[in-house]
């Protein structure tokens, strides 16, 4: 059974309110905000039984708006880096917003993750909505969204569907910031990632995709698992100062949920496994999170979480040679749909 609690709404200081809401179905648990479908808040059992939350979040909409780390937010139109802020379809230019080193990333600067959603409640979740109008951020397009987030015994699952009048690249995803040995915890360095993909997209210094490249024999083998210290030493003067890289998801089917990605931490004995319909996974370990203001206005550290944002790849809209279907048409749907599971060693 899930039980839902309605908490007290937050003012947003652009107007209107910021609706919260308590989703616990006995296993695990969230708090959701409507403000860019925020995961503000995750709870899961470690192995001795005890719930504590997992993800790094904020304690008021002004910490929410100031931080551009995107904290448990979904963000798009299009997640990651679209090279040039700008793409062009039939022959028609499209300029986009400019909000990171002449790129756009994560739909721009007034992003989804800004956005006031509609929410509304099902059997196991919540149902958010959103209405991007056509030039949202330069993206062509009235675009509809919608967002599912149902608890499933010890699974999350997230499932976007969106809709385009004109032709559009769509990308979304969850990009919380997760910490399995709980929020408070300083330090992301003991957790062991271990992932399916057999290659890595090279990037040049701004993040834009250059290559596909094998794992094997690189840093970016994590078929076997490595600890997050490990990837930080061993990328510690590059411009990512630690992985922030995409992975392509190997065998991959738009139409089958494929298991990507298992992070583990060995004092609390949480795992996470993560399953996706989609192309790639997006590897960030929390390298810039430094003095961003988390609850209890404490500023959070560098290395604190680590997201994995599993999506269509960076680029991919002016990279036609990279796997996905980063172009949504008219009359098409975009479909993205991840589970995430949660276990501990004792289970």
């Amino acid at each position: 059974m899930v039980r839902f609690r309605s908490l007290d709404a937050w003012q947003d200081p652009r107007g209107g309110q910021i609706e919260r809401i308590n989703i616990d179905n006995g296993i695990i648990a969230l708090e959701v905000l409507s403000l860019g479908g925020i995961i503000r808040s995750f709870w899961a059992p470690d192995n001795k039984g005890e719930r504590s939350n997992i993800v790094l979040g904020c304690d008021s909409v002004e910490d929410y708006l100031k931080q551009n780390a995107h904290l448990g937010a979904v963000v798009g139109r299009y997640a990651n880096r679209i090279s040039g802020a700008s793409i062009t379809q039939d022959n028609i230019h499209y300029e986009l917003n400019n909000n990171h080193q002449d790129n756009c990333l994560h739909g721009g600067e007034q992003g989804f993750n800004r956005k006031q959603w509609h929410m509304g409640q099902l059997p196991d979740g919540v149902r958010l909505s959103l209405f991007s109008p056509d030039g949202d951020m330069g993206f062509p397009g009235n675009c509809n969204i919608q967002l599912d987030y149902r608890l499933v015994a010890n699974n999350l699952y997230v499932e976007i569907f969106a809709v385009t009048d004109k032709p559009c690249p769509i990308s979304l995803t969850q990009h919380s910031y997760f910490n399995l040995e709980g929020a408070n915890h300083q330090s992301n360095g003991e957790h062991s990632i271990e992932l399916t993909s057999e290659h890595y997209l090279e990037s040049n210094d701004q993040g834009i995709p250059v290559g596909i490249n094998p794992v094997a024999n690189t840093i970016f083998d994590l078929r076997e698992g490595r600890r997050f210290s490990e990837l930080q030493q061993a990328l510690p003067l590059s411009v990512t100062s630690g992985i922030d890289h995409c992975f392509l998801t190997p065998n991959y089917e738009p139409n089958t949920l494929n298991q990507v990605a298992t992070v583990s931490t060995p004092h609390s004995g949480r795992r996470l496994t993560l399953h996706t319909n989609q192309p790639g996974v997006q590897v960030y370990g929390g390298n810039f999170l430094e003095g961003t203001i988390g609850k209890q206005g404490k500023a959070l550290k560098s290395y604190q979480g680590f997201c994995i944002e599993p999506q269509q790849l960076p680029d991919a809209p002016n990279q036609t040679v990279l796997p996905g279907t980063p172009w949504v048409k008219p009359g098409e749907v975009y479909h993205h749909i991840s589970r995430y599971q949660f276990e501990t060693n004792a289970s």
